[in-house]
């Protein structure tokens, strides 16, 4: 980052991406409300990105641990100094609270991330029940994504998510094919969602022409040409079907 410019919350994501893809963990931006992700195995880790340590930061923190008992807090070393009051009372706060705590520090070309201490377990107050359906549903939403373009720390942009991936692909498959029905777009991948996507039409992509069989609406064609890289995506897995059912 070059330190003439303003600094914002998205800039520590490369860093914390760099250091967590170093330890072997798959990295991921902006799920389920969660600014960073990270997953290694059963292992589930959550980083939250701010610029200055403040309690709506450890609000959204401690909120996490319904999710993991591995939640870290990712922040731009502070103008004060390390030995100060101010910095030890934070980091008492955190440690109180059983979190972790990242620091980043930006020079002229780079940046250097230091782990200032890892989070401590934490005696989940909630069901084990609600924890592991909060738990399973962040990792359905990674599993059902197949592009990794979002930025943790993004703020008012377009995010990348399952439901919009599925309805990418369905839109790509009727754009080349011509209408289909649900059941042959499920059989070129679509997912099992299909048949509810084509029928909310959330994003006003679809339309029904007759029982049955759906096209690309005028939207759909306009909309879909925003979103470049997972046309590929899906143009190169459609290619792969048509090779393997000529």
């Amino acid at each position: 980052m070059d330190r003439k410019n303003k600094l914002y919350e998205v800039d520590l994501f490369k860093p914390v991406q760099k250091h967590f893809n170093s330890l072997g963990y798959e990295v991921y931006g902006e799920v389920n409300d969660c600014d960073v992700v990270a997953v290694k195995d059963e292992e589930l880790v959550i980083i939250e990105l701010k610029l200055n340590l403040n309690v709506d930061l450890l609000i959204q923190a401690a909120n996490r641990q319904r999710l993991t008992d591995q939640v870290y807090i990712a922040i731009p070393k502070p103008k004060y100094k390390r030995n100060s009051k101010k910095w030890h009372d934070m980091c008492h706060l955190i440690k109180k609270l059983e979190l972790g705590l990242i620091m980043v520090t930006f020079l002229k070309t780079s940046a250097k991330l230091e782990v200032i201490f890892p989070p401590g377990p934490f005696n989940s107050r909630y069901s084990v029940q609600s924890y592991k359906r909060k738990r399973q549903k962040l990792l359905e939403e990674i599993q059902g994504r197949n592009l990794n373009d979002n930025v943790g720390g993004s703020n008012k942009t377009k995010l990348m998510t399952a439901y919009k991936e599925s309805c990418i692909h369905i839109a790509y498959c009727l754009q080349k094919y011509g209408p289909l029905a649900p059941k042959t777009l499920r059989q070129m991948g679509t997912g099992e969602k299909t048949l509810s996507i084509l029928h909310q039409n959330y994003y006003g992509w679809f339309k029904k022409v007759e029982r049955g069989i759906y096209t690309l609406s005028e939207q759909g064609k306009r909309e879909l040409k925003e979103f470049p890289q997972a046309i590929d995506y899906y143009a190169s897995k459609t290619d792969e079907l048509d090779t393997k059912n000529p």
